[in-house]
């Protein structure tokens, strides 16, 4: 059973009032601009019904920013944050009118930095974007810090050569592997005796905090050229897997169930066989679902979505080839269309959240 359960229901009414440092990195997937387009008149009705006017609103996913807390003691007193309040995502303009020109995307539980406000607009930082966006589709104050909460997660950075991951919170515990400099995990929960839980391959493991840096972190936006780039990347990745699919023997199929498998032993290697399945699962029912990239490599490396993919995990792991033959089990199961969560796309460790419980996850 897992020994600690929830991320961290206070720390972040205290982190996110002071300033925030973003950082970006480009592979979200976005719909194509003639889908965008289509798509903004019936959701902005959802948020105001009673104008004819509508929001430019579009699916999409996020992807890392970082929370400076080393500004604390510079940071001014009043609360500087503010988090997208919509289904998908709304624009950032140029100026704060609906006329102005595009500069970025704000996505679902994004945030940003407020910098000025007028006239109903708020001109804020998110990640590499700076613009302007209509507070009525924003959170401020008390609002913004409760949605941070639920959708923030604090992460550890390696700051050591070789960390070693223990069993218990003492070093006398015993060794479940060990972490090379710079390695990035999810912080589960802190403890006052300078240990923390992370959560290495679906189990509890425990590390000092001596070796590590500690960030809290949400999502930011992307902007245009970010969006545009990610986009022509996306399409020549697809462009070359249907070359490969003509090679004869030479295909991918084999190499995707290989990445596969090695993502599910990243994210839930500890887990029983059901639970290397669920992840499975979820990765094929977005390849199935039109909110998500189409294919198993564009789901896997989205902007966001898997933190082994993220940081540089899955790729080794896939490299090394030491992959246990439950994961692949668990892959070949999950492409030949078995699911076990249904048809549910999300999954997180369990800290309460309603949903499909498996093991240390909760699908929904």
């Amino acid at each position: 059973m897992t020994k600690c359960r929830k991320l961290f229901p206070t720390v972040v009414g205290l982190l996110l009032s002071f300033c925030l440092l973003f950082g970006a990195d480009i592979s979200a997937q976005a719909s194509e601009d003639a889908y965008r387009e289509s798509t903004c008149g019936g959701v902005a009705a959802v948020f105001n019904p009673s104008s004819g006017s509508s929001v430019d609103v579009v699916n999409a996913t996020a992807k890392e920013l970082n929370l400076d807390l080393t500004a604390q003691e510079e940071a001014p007193e009043e609360n500087k944050l503010v988090m997208a309040n919509v289904q998908n995502a709304l624009n950032v303009r140029s100026d704060a009118s609906e006329e102005a020109d595009k500069v970025g995307m704000l996505y679902k539980d994004c945030g940003g930095t407020i910098l000025e406000r007028r006239d109903g607009w708020t001109k804020l930082q998110s990640g590499n974007i700076i613009g302007w966006a209509s507070d009525e589709y924003l959170l401020f104050d008390e609002d913004a810090v409760a949605l941070a909460n639920s959708v923030g997660k604090m992460v550890a950075t390696v700051d050591t050569e070789t960390l070693r991951i223990r069993m218990e919170p003492s070093t006398e515990a015993g060794i479940y592997g060990l972490l090379p400099k710079g390695e990035v995990v999810e912080v589960l929960n802190q403890y006052d005796d300078g240990w923390v839980c992370i959560d290495f391959e679906g189990d509890d493991g425990y590390v000092s905090t001596d070796f590590l840096v500690l960030d809290f972190v949400i999502d930011a936006g992307e902007t245009m050229e970010e969006i545009n780039a990610r986009q022509k990347a996306e399409r020549e990745a697809q462009l070359e897997a249907s070359r490969h699919k003509n090679y004869g023997e030479y295909t991918t199929d084999a190499d995707t169930t290989m990445l596969l498998a090695a993502l599910i032993q990243c994210e839930a290697g500890g887990e029983s066989y059901e639970g290397k399945l669920a992840v499975g699962a979820v990765v094929m029912n977005r390849v199935r679902s039109g909110a998500y990239p189409d294919s198993i490599h564009g789901v896997i490396y989205a902007s966001g979505q898997f933190t082994p993919a993220m940081t540089g995990k899955l790729n080794s792991v896939y490299a090394s080839g030491n992959i246990n033959a439950g994961c692949i089990q668990a892959a070949q199961e999950a492409l030949s269309g078995v699911t076990n969560v249904g048809d549910l796309t999300h999954f997180r460790r369990n800290n309460g959240r309603e949903g499909l419980v498996i093991g240390n996850h909760v699908f929904y």
